[in-house]
């Protein structure tokens, strides 16, 4: 139950920071999120850093890990785990793997997107 407090702890603050990046940097004008490619390049950078150092040398215990990693970065952004997967596929030399994963992440993710939108709009 622990578990779940922190990761529920860390995703609403998380998500409430992409929140007011967005509403600060996201633009109708421009047609460029920035506010959400900011969000996920810092959460990507901040989820790298997090289990870096988890990984090399023991700063952050699982809780504290489950709080800023899952939590934070999972309600921040929902890139920063995608990279941090790839990197460890590539890390392992597991190219193929990698390609699937990378490729297929996109195309099901966009045609999700559409696939739920097409619903919305005709049922």
């Amino acid at each position: 139950m622990k578990s779940i407090l922190l990761v529920f702890i860390g995703g609403g603050v998380g998500s409430v920071l992409r929140y007011l990046i967005g509403k600060l940097l996201n633009s109708h004008e421009s047609g460029i999120p920035y506010g959400t490619f900011l969000a996920n390049i810092l959460g990507s950078l901040l989820i790298g850093i997090i289990l870096g150092l988890a990984a090399k040398n023991n700063t952050f215990n699982s809780n504290q890990t489950l709080l800023l990693a899952t939590g934070f970065c999972g309600g921040f952004t929902t890139f920063s785990t995608f990279a941090y997967e790839n990197h460890i596929l590539l890390k392992s030399g597991d190219f193929t793997s990698f390609a699937i994963y990378t490729i297929a992440s996109f195309i099901v993710g966009f045609l999700a997107v559409f696939f739920g939108m097409y619903l919305i709009k005709y049922l």
